[in-house]
């Protein structure tokens, strides 16, 4: 098993991306440190999972509780060899000229100084664990295809992501002289609740908005079918795992192609633009020969 024996904390870890990657890393041996605010969820995860998971409720928008966590899992297994970044959720949804400073703030809190801190004050016990042929510990952070421009996501979050892919890369710089790689993961259209669960409608109204959002996500991007958590939970086990040993500082997308180009690149339905601004042309050149006498 590929993590057997290490001690791997997940933020974020009660539903979606962050359950699955649990789920994942305790079957192939990993002691996982699960953390979320949502305790009911983490005590689901712990009962309905394989393997050997402990839950510690924690609210990433709080530094102390975040070196709480850190020290916990520690505490329960002697240090850290693998910490997951995951825990988020959408965020102000406002655009930059109504969005108010608290709620950017408190975006920023959620999405990019819970990374920062997370690494922070795992760094310590991740130093000196036992060295593999990878050199050493590893953290993977979750950003987002929205990192990569406009038409993704609100602008908050798109910012926050954004910022998670370059404290991935300082960080890389920083940590390497602990041998502790950094690597991020740019999940797509991915069938979770994050674009559900901040709406203010009823639970019936929100399972209906998420049936919709998985037939929408299966026609997002060239890969005919919606991203789902275990996509992405298996590229963050890739990035831990002694296979990217070789890999750091870097961020490898898991979107289905959604990022490939404009939807005529790929979708042999859509309008083209080359197509269009061809029959523009002739058409130009219908009328001047038309007027001609």
């Amino acid at each position: 098993m590929r993590f057997s024996g290490k001690t791997v904390v997940v933020t974020g870890a009660a539903a979606g991306i962050g359950a699955q990657s649990a789920r994942l890393f305790a079957r192939e041996g990993a002691i996982v440190i699960a953390s979320d605010i949502d305790t009911e969820g983490g005590e689901r995860l712990v009962r309905e999972s394989e393997g050997d998971i402990r839950f510690r409720q924690c609210d990433v928008r709080d530094v102390e509780a975040i070196r709480s966590l850190m020290d916990f899992a520690a505490s329960e297994t002697g240090g850290i060899d693998t910490l997951l970044n995951n825990a988020g959720a959408g965020g102000a949804r406002a655009p930059i000229d109504e969005i108010e400073p608290a709620d950017w703030d408190s975006t920023m809190d959620l999405l990019l100084r819970s990374v920062a801190m997370g690494i922070r004050y795992a760094v310590p016990h991740m130093i000196g664990r036992p060295s593999t042929r990878t050199g050493g510990a590893s953290i993977v952070n979750v950003s987002s295809v929205a990192a990569v421009g406009p038409g993704y996501s609100p602008t908050a979050y798109a910012v926050a992501k954004a910022g998670v892919l370059h404290v991935t890369k300082l960080a890389a710089a920083d940590l390497a002289r602990h041998s502790i790689r950094v690597n991020a993961v740019q999940p797509g259209f991915i069938n979770t609740d994050i674009f559900t669960s901040s709406l203010d409608i009823s639970g019936e109204a929100k399972e209906i908005a998420k049936g919709v959002l998985a037939q929408m996500s299966s026609n997002a991007q060239p890969v005919k079918r919606g991203g789902q958590p275990a996509d992405i939970a298996e590229a963050m086990a890739y990035l831990a795992s002694e296979a990217a040993g070789f890999v750091n500082g870097t961020s490898l997308l898991v979107d289905g192609g959604i990022t490939i180009g404009p939807r005529d690149s790929w979708d042999e339905d859509a309008p083209k633009m080359f197509d269009a601004l061809l029959a523009m042309a002739e058409a130009a050149e219908k009328q001047v020969s038309d007027a001609k006498p």
